[in-house]
């Protein structure tokens, strides 16, 4: 079972598709990563070495931050944002679209299911 940065990842897949399950890692860092470590993108994950595997975990925590410690920077980022009270804080605070977009229509998965009416 090869696992990195506390994820396990999918046994029967390319590993440049099963990179992409650790978060912050996408199709262009997945790559980016498997080249510096000399590896066949067309190799799947359960033929992979140790040593293979070794040198992918190496370079990923040297080079990118993911899973954790990418979450924890993301989430303190908004909470600033929050602290300071921003136009874009208080936008994250209500639970409102953040980045312009319209909400007399639409923006239903920001802020949640239709209310029809007040139920008391």
């Amino acid at each position: 079972m090869a696992r990195i940065s506390g994820v396990d990842l999918p046994r029967n897949k390319r590993i440049d598709i099963a990179l992409r399950y650790l978060y912050g890692v996408g199709p262009k860092n997945a790559m980016d990563i498997i080249t510096k470590a000399q590896i066949d993108p067309a190799l799947r994950t359960d033929k992979l070495s140790e040593a293979d595997l070794a040198k992918l975990r190496e370079i990923i925590e040297r080079e990118y931050k993911v899973e954790g410690d990418l979450r924890r920077e993301t989430s303190m980022n908004i909470n600033r944002l929050m602290d300071l009270g921003c136009y874009r804080g208080l936008r994250h605070r209500k639970g409102l679209p953040v980045r312009g977009q319209r909400t007399h229509t639409n923006a239903r998965t920001r802020k949640g299911p239709k209310r029809m009416g007040t139920k008391r």
